[in-house]
């Protein structure tokens, strides 16, 4: 007799609790875990995990798949990397609430801040809502190879009660502010996690001006906050400026904190320009802490890598005049010409032409700080391997190593750039910050950045590299690293139900060959809508990943299967109807 929907065999269980790991099944019935343990039934379908690792599917609370969700079901890079569970809406930036004739005001903030093309979202994006509510119905309707949850994002909230002077950075009125409070408790009791914000000026539409959210009033964010003390749950997700001190910004944190009554997440990170803020901003976490606030810094566990290349979004050439000519031609034709020997010599030689958004600037003339990323990608390699110092050696400039490490692979060569989280040139201050107690891994960023970062894969790179590859003493315990990417990050936004194997949970479960993890090297390809170009990343190892008892990967490679839904947060309440 079949007591099961599915049973996964003799596997090591790594539960998410960050307890000892043991050997035992898992039994799924109706999409919940049903016992755990040496199970005597038998199921409808059995996995036999013998030698492999079982845990819960990952938790990426840290995405930017506002607009994908809306034209595609599989939600890639990220969900062939074991995460079972999105939550969307992060940076302050999405497509709701929005009138009809701000969408492409919208459009254009995402496109700079978030590296979507604009036609991809054009031509993809179906718009079948106005108001939040009505974008999480859309959503509800839809079904995908993940769960998806969802945070109500600042800036299209500005332009909605605002309109143009919400875009021009306009001083909002009190009664702006009510009604930004207002829209924030509704969109909470229909189902939000949250809601989100960003101050940091390098959130900026592809013109260079910045983000609606960015350079509002305190008071302004306090009323985003106050929206979660009326719904009486929802959490508050922030980027900080990184140019302003650390106090100031965790000031305005602590402030939100004891103004929403609500848990606080924020991105932590090392970055050139400010390599010490980071111990500032733990520093007011913990205070905020310990004044009764819950605060976490979202962290990444690697260098940020931002990908250049002849087929991305920027390269070390992208402000040179003479490659802004060619810049459209198929990458052949531009091959081609790049092999000049006159045509390289006149494009070193000139001056550049700014682009219009200060960071793009920053990125590009890093040059000597790149690396060539390989097929097993090595995103934190030694000092030697960077152009800088590979130029030096050779006796020419970094710009003119990186025009002939571009051109290798017939022009499909990427480099690497770590944009934060490497400044001393090693891993000793990401392991500092994954070893806090009030961090949480997270910043995948997928659907976003399409063709500039590929962070999706992270939890691959944390298994393998920290888990594997590093030398014995340096390694993160296995029940470490699975509590990091499953139950530490649903109990950050409040996903209960998620996040652990035990009896009742939710059945989101990995299947990993540990030994065979492997991260490939991102690779454009070219099937967004309008034929728009993305970054994926492969990954090898995962054997079979559930999400609500049902399979969506084998090796890899998607089943087909969409199990996936929109998740509603702890503040849902059913809308009142009508008296029939």
């Amino acid at each position: 007799m079949v007591e099961y929907d599915v049973i996964i065999r003799g596997g090591l269980i790594v539960d998410g609790s960050g307890g000892a790991p043991f050997t035992g099944d898992v039994a799924i019935r109706n999409g919940l875990i049903a016992t755990i343990g040496m199970v005597e039934g038998k199921g409808a379908r059995e996995i036999d995990a013998s030698g492999k690792l079982v845990t819960p599917g990952f938790v990426d609370i840290h995405t930017h798949y506002d607009g994908q969700v809306t034209w595609e079901h599989r939600l890639m890079p990220s969900s062939n990397h074991g995460t079972t569970t999105v939550v969307t809406g992060n940076c302050g930036v999405g497509f709701a609430p929005c009138r009809p004739d701000d969408r492409l005001k919208l459009v254009k903030v995402m496109e700079g801040v978030e590296d979507i093309p604009e036609i991809v979202m054009t031509e993809g994006i179906p718009w079948n809502w106005e108001s939040f509510p009505e974008y999480m119905d859309a959503l509800a309707a839809r079904s995908f190879d993940v769960d998806v949850a969802v945070q109500i994002p600042h800036s299209p909230l500005r332009v909605y009660v605002m309109g143009d002077r919400g875009v021009n950075h306009d001083a909002s009125s009190e009664a702006d502010r009510a009604e930004m409070t207002r829209l924030v408790a509704e969109a909470v009791r229909r189902g939000a996690v949250g809601v989100s914000t960003s101050r940091s000026l390098n959130h900026r539409a592809k013109d260079g001006k910045p983000a609606p959210s960015v350079q509002t009033a305190v008071d302004e964010v306090l009323a985003l906050a106050q929206g979660l003390a009326e719904a009486g749950a929802g959490v508050f997700q922030i980027i900080t400026e990184m140019s302003e001190p650390p106090e100031q910004e965790m000031a305005i944190i602590q402030r939100i904190g004891e103004v929403s009554r609500r848990p606080v997440s924020f991105t932590l990170s090392q970055v050139p320009e400010a390599p010490d803020s980071w111990r500032g901003l733990i520093a007011g976490m913990e205070k905020a802490n310990a004044a009764g606030c819950t605060v976490r810094g979202q962290i990444h566990e690697r260098p940020v890598g931002v990908l250049l290349g002849l087929e991305l979004s920027l390269n070390p050439l992208s402000t040179k005049p003479s490659y802004k000519a060619i810049a459209r031609l198929p990458l052949a034709e531009r091959i081609a010409i790049m092999r000049d020997p006159a045509f390289k010599a006149k494009l070193l030689a000139e001056d550049v032409e700014p682009d219009p958004v200060p960071l793009a600037n920053r990125l590009i003339g890093a040059v000597d700080r790149m690396f060539a990323l390989g097929a097993d990608p090595d995103y934190a390699p030694p000092r030697e391997m960077q152009i800088g110092a590979r130029a030096e050696a050779r006796g020419v400039s970094p710009l003119s190593l990186a025009y002939d490490l571009l051109l290798e692979q017939d022009g499909h060569a990427i480099l690497c750039l770590p944009s934060a989280n490497f400044v001393s040139g090693t891993l000793k201050e990401v392991r500092e910050m994954m070893q806090h107690p009030d961090t949480v891994i997270a910043l995948g960023d997928g659907g976003a950045h399409y063709g500039v970062i590929c962070d999706a894969g992270y939890p691959t790179h944390l298994l393998t590299h920290w888990g594997r590859d590093v030398a014995e003493e340096e390694r993160f315990p296995i029940e470490w690293m699975i509590a990091a990417l499953t139950r530490r990050p649903a109990e950050t936004v409040g996903l209960m139900d998620r996040g652990l194997l035990a009896p009742g949970m939710k059945a989101d479960i990995n299947v990993i060959d540990h030994q065979r993890l492997r991260l490939h090297s991102p690779r454009p390809v070219y099937n967004l809508p309008a034929g728009g170009r993305r970054l994926q990343q492969r990954a090898d190892g995962y054997e079979v990943t559930l999400v609500n008892g049902v399979i969506t990967y084998r090796e890899g490679e998607p089943t087909g299967a969409l199990p996936g839904r929109l998740v509603r947060g702890s503040g849902f309440q059913e809308p009142l109807r009508d008296a029939a």
